[in-house]
């Protein structure tokens, strides 16, 4: 939650926020804030105001492992969502996926919200990288890791970002491997691989930045990050503040 939205809920006015702000009267984590629109959780931060603690509202981090089949999306007229797949008390219009997920790929969701924390981590300027393992129809060879490290060019012009390929297996019919990418362009991962001649088949995403997907976590199910996943947000917050 932005800082001064947090602090209006607590009856302070604007001015008293300006005021504080530029005597560095409100810490955060016993650092003076930087700004009255940088992001704060005090249920994972310390928030000092003119030597007041502040409680706030704690927001609510989940991770889900997405099946297929099911849209990225709060609401759909026609099929299920990532928010069906949660418990009633859980459903809220507030809470929301960092970041999309094609219908049939599967694996690694955050859920949180904290508005703000999505929009930074889906900010070109914070290049937070994804990994996925896919499989594709046809062979892949050392020149598509070079290909992708140089930046895929799709036909209508648009150049990606260097990825990372790593092949783990190749045939004529079945290749898996995974790729790392630091954007996030619409079907960005299947279009690559169409444009070094072959097709994916399956797509899992194992890694949102930082944070990985659980192994223990089957399809379809949720659970809160634990506080090591939970201290990888609280860092984040305090270098994007």
């Amino acid at each position: 939650m932005r800082l001064d939205k947090l602090l209006a809920q607590e009856k302070i006015s604007r001015k008293a926020m300006k005021q504080a702000l530029l005597k560095k009267e409100i810490f955060v984590d016993g650092h003076a804030a930087r700004s009255l629109a940088q992001n704060v959780d005090t249920g994972l931060q310390e928030l000092i105001f003119k030597d007041k603690k502040i409680q706030g509202y704690e927001h609510t981090y989940l991770m889900l492992h997405k099946p297929n089949g099911v849209v990225t999306a709060s609401k759909d007229k026609k099929l299920p969502t990532v928010m069906d797949l949660l418990p009633q008390h859980l459903q809220s219009d507030q809470l929301y996926a960092i970041g999309r997920l094609d219908r049939d790929t599967t694996g690694l969701l955050l859920l949180t919200d904290n508005g703000p924390l999505g929009f930074q981590l889906l900010h070109p300027q914070y290049h937070v990288d994804k990994t996925y393992q896919v499989e594709v129809n046809g062979p892949l060879t050392p020149d598509h890791i070079q290909e992708f490290k140089d930046g895929i060019a799709f036909l209508d012009g648009t150049i990606c970002k260097p990825a990372q390929l790593e092949i783990l297996s190749s045939s004529p019919s079945l290749s898996q491997a995974t790729i790392t990418i630091s954007e996030g362009k619409f079907h960005q991962v299947k279009k690559m691989f169409l444009s070094v001649g072959v097709k994916v088949t399956a797509l899992k995403r194992t890694h949102f930045g930082p944070w990985s997907l659980d192994d223990n976590l089957q399809e379809g199910d949720y659970r809160y990050l634990n506080s090591q996943e939970l201290a990888i947000i609280r860092d984040f917050l305090r270098k994007s503040g």
